[in-house]
């Protein structure tokens, strides 16, 4: 099992970007506020901010969702961008995407 603490994602990059188009902010917002518009999925969020590392099972453990749920929630957030999956042996090990979580921040601060 590897150890939450383990750094599986490379950093994130330093900068966030805001979008200076309305139309591209738009679609921006839209797709990472979909990506994050489920209570499951802010409380995956939440876990892995928390854990400020990479983890595999030890989200379904902290959830009270069937395994295949809690993985297409990460299926559909990793795709959206605000997550990241590292394969580690037959399982993925996930970590939030600082620099969407960054870019959420300022889009909504936009509104």
């Amino acid at each position: 099992m590897t150890d939450s603490t383990t750094i599986c994602c490379p950093p994130a990059a330093d900068a966030v970007t805001v979008p200076d188009d309305e139309g591209e902010a738009n679609e921006a917002l839209a797709r990472l506020a979909k990506a994050i518009a489920h209570p499951a999925r802010v409380a995956i969020v939440r876990i892995l901010i928390r854990r400020r590392g990479c983890i595999c099972g030890e989200i379904v453990e902290e959830l009270p969702l069937a395994q295949s749920t809690v993985s297409q929630h990460l299926k559909l957030m990793k795709s959206a961008g605000l997550i990241r999956g590292e394969v580690d042996g037959p399982r993925v090990c996930y970590c939030v995407e600082p620099g969407a979580i960054a870019l959420l921040k300022a889009l909504i601060s936009d509104l």
